[in-house]
C-alpha cells in the first residue's frame, strides 16, 4: 500500500475570526442582523487564538433551558441515552474495567452540529470520543505493541479532586508492505441524495482508492430496496476503475442493509488475504428501514461476522436522519471503529492521513483495567465510556470482545481522584499487607494494567504500570491540559452535573491559561458561542 501525505491547504484561522467579526458588524448596522445564521466552515489550521477572541458566551454546564425546532424542520435523528459515570468509592468497587475505545464520530458528528447552528443534544456527546480526536505525544512502544503513558495533577474543574490522565500509544505497523482486501459497502438508498450524503462517499473513497497498490484488492457493493455487486476483486492499482465504479452510483429506493452487509463480507471472505488486512467500510447514514434494522437485529447480525476475521469500518454520514445509535452498535460489535465524515477534509484526515490507523490494526481485545490503592484513594470517576464498561471478571477473559487500536492510534482516558489517607487494604494491596506495613506498596495510588492480543492470536498479553502519589506534578503537560480542554467542553455540551458552573469561556480560559496549542478546538468552541443558547437554528 503505498503511503500518501496530506496536501490540504489550511484555512488561516485569524483572518476567517476577523472577516466574521466585520461581517456580523456590518449586518448589524444595515440590516439588523440577530446572530441567528451560522457561517458553515470547512478546514481549520494549526494557528494560535487568544482569549479575547471568544467572549461572547457563558453556556454553563447543567443548563437545561428548552429549545425550538428550526424553521419547522423535522428531525428524526437517533442517539443512546447515555448517563455519566458517577463516583466509586474504593473501598467497595477498588477496580475500574473497560473497553478501549478509538471512535472520534461523536466528535466531528457534534462539530457538524454547532457549525450548522444546531443545539447540541447531550446524548450525542461521548466524552471520550472528544478527548481521542486529537493526537497527543505519548511515548512509543519500545516492545509489543502499546505502551502505558500517566499523569497525576490537580483537576480543573473540580478543586477536592486530583486528575489523572492514562495514554496507551499503539506502535505504528509498516503497513505500506501489508496486502489488504478491503470492500465499501455503500448506502445508495434515497435518504443518501444530499450533498453531504453520497457525493461525499464518493469523494472519499475516491481519495482512498488512490492510494492503494498492485497487491490490494477492492469490491464495492451496493445497497437500497436489495444489495448489488458493483465491482469485485479489482486491483488496487488500477484507481481509475475503482473511481469510475464509484462515480457512477446514484442514490435511490428504500434501505436493506442487512442484505449488504451479508454480501459484502461474503465477498470479504472470498478474496480473504492471509496475513494480510481484510476489512469492510461501511458508509451510510444509517436510516435502515426494510428487513433487519433495529439496533439489536442488527448487533446480532455483525456478532455473527466477528470471527470471520474480517474488520469493520463504519463511516456516518449527513444529518437530519442521522442514526448514530445504529452505526456506533455495529462498530462496537464488529471488531470495528467509527467515524462521522462532515467533510472532505474530515475524509482525508480518516482515511488518507490515517489510513494506516484507520485500516491496520496491532491491538485487539484491548481492556483497560485500575486498581486503585485504599490506602490511598478514597473515590474515582472515569470520564466517559460509559458504554465501554465490563465485568471486572471480563478483564482475563480472552473470549470477551473489547475493542482494537489500530496502528499509531491512541487511547486517551481521564479519572477524577478523590484522595484519602485512610488505610484500608484490597486486592494487590490486601495480598501483600505485610509489603504495605514496610512502605514497598503505600506510596502507590494506582496501577494500570492493559490486555491485548495480537491481530492473529487468541491470547492477550499483560502490560502494567503503577502510578506513585509522588509521581503528582502541579504544572501540566501539552498531553494533560489539551485532554482536559477537550474534556471539560465535551461536559459542557452535556451539561454535565459533575462540572457546575463550566462554561464554555471557562474552557477558552483553560486552553489559554495553560498555552494549549489546539486551534481546531478554540475555533469550535468560538463557533458554538456564537450561536447562543436557545438559538432558533435548533433541532432539538
Amino acid at each position: 500500500m503505498k503511503k500518501t501525505t496530506s496536501n490540504s491547504i489550511k484555512r488561516n484561522l485569524t483572518m476567517t475570526l476577523s472577516l466574521m467579526m466585520t461581517a456580523t458588524m456590518l449586518a448589524s448596522c444595515g440590516s439588523g442582523y440577530d446572530g441567528s445564521e451560522s457561517r458553515k466552515s470547512g478546514s481549520y489550521n494549526n494557528e494560535r487564538t487568544t482569549a479575547e477572541n471568544y467572549r461572547y458566551s457563558n453556556v454553563t454546564a447543567g443548563d437545561t433551558d428548552g429549545t425550538a425546532n428550526i424553521g419547522g424542520g423535522y428531525n428524526t435523528e437517533e442517539y443512546n441515552h447515555l448517563t455519566e459515570n458517577g463516583y466509586k468509592l474504593v473501598s467497595d468497587e477498588p477496580l475500574s474495567t473497560f473497553s478501549t475505545d478509538v471512535d472520534t464520530a461523536s466528535y466531528t458528528n457534534v462539530r457538524r452540529m454547532i457549525n450548522d447552528g444546531w443545539e447540541v443534544d447531550p446524548d450525542a456527546v461521548r466524552t471520550e470520543e472528544f478527548i481521542n480526536y486529537f493526537k497527543y505525544d505519548y511515548e512509543k512502544p519500545t516492545e509489543g505493541a502499546v505502551s502505558i503513558n500517566t499523569e497525576l495533577s490537580d483537576c480543573p474543574w473540580n478543586s477536592e479532586s486530583k486528575l489523572m490522565l492514562v495514554g496507551l500509544q499503539a506502535r505504528e505497523a509498516k503497513v505500506k508492505d501489508v496486502p489488504t482486501n478491503l470492500v465499501f459497502l455503500i448506502d445508495v438508498s434515497g435518504s443518501m441524495e444530499d450533498e453531504d450524503k453520497l457525493p461525499l462517499v464518493q469523494q472519499a473513497f475516491s481519495m482512498l482508492a488512490e492510494n492503494l497498490g498492485a497487491d490490494d484488492r477492492v469490491s464495492i457493493v451496493t445497497y437500497a430496496g436489495s444489495d448489488s455487486v458493483v465491482l469485485e476483486g479489482e486491483s488496487g492499482d488500477n484507481s481509475e476503475e475503482i473511481v469510475s465504479a464509484l462515480n457512477s452510483l446514484s442514490a435511490g429506493g428504500s434501505t436493506a442493509g442487512a442484505a449488504g452487509i451479508t454480501t459484502a463480507y461474503k465477498l470479504a471472505e472470498e478474496y480473504f488475504i492471509e496475513g494480510g488486512n481484510n476489512r469492510v467500510i461501511l458508509a451510510t447514514d444509517g436510516d435502515l428501514n426494510v428487513g433487519l434494522s433495529s439496533e439489536e437485529e442488527l448487533t446480532d447480525l455483525i456478532s455473527q461476522k466477528r470471527d470471520s476475521g474480517v474488520y469493520l469500518s463504519v463511516l456516518g454520514f449527513g444529518s437530519g436522519n442521522y442514526k448514530d445509535n445504529r452505526l456506533e452498535a455495529l462498530a462496537d460489535n464488529g471488531n470495528g471503529n467509527y467515524a462521522y465524515i462532515d467533510s472532505v477534509d474530515e475524509a482525508e484526515r480518516v482515511l488518507v492521513t490515517e489510513m494506516s490507523g484507520t485500516l491496520f490494526t496491532v491491538a485487539k481485545d484491548a481492556k483497560v483495567q485500575i486498581e486503585f490503592n485504599p490506602e490511598n484513594v478514597s473515590a474515582y470517576r472515569l470520564v466517559g465510556y460509559e458504554n465501554r464498561l465490563l465485568n471486572d471478571e471480563d478483564f482475563e477473559d480472552d473470549t470477551k470482545d473489547a475493542g482494537d487500536i489500530g496502528s499509531g492510534q491512541q487511547v486517551t482516558v481521564l479519572y477524577e481522584i478523590v484522595p484519602n489517607n485512610g488505610n484500608e487494604k484490597s486486592l494487590k494491596y490486601q495480598d501483600n499487607e505485610s509489603k504495605v506495613e514496610t512502605n514497598e506498596l503505600s506510596g502507590e495510588m494506582l496501577t494500570v494494567s492493559v490486555r491485548y492480543k495480537d491481530p492473529e492470536a487468541s491470547e492477550s498479553k499483560l502490560i502494567d504500570k503503577s502510578v506513585m502519589c509522588s509521581d503528582y506534578t502541579e504544572a501540566v503537560s501539552q498531553n494533560f491540559a489539551k485532554a482536559c480542554s477537550a474534556a471539560e467542553f465535551a461536559m459542557v455540551l452535556r451539561k454535565s452535573d459533575y462540572a457546575s458552573g463550566l462554561t464554555a469561556q471557562g474552557v477558552v480560559d483553560y486552553m489559554e491559561q495553560n498555552n494549549v496549542d489546539n486551534s481546531e478546538l478554540f475555533e469550535l468552541i468560538y463557533k458554538y458561542m456564537q450561536n447562543g443558547t436557545g438559538s432558533e437554528a435548533s433541532y432539538w
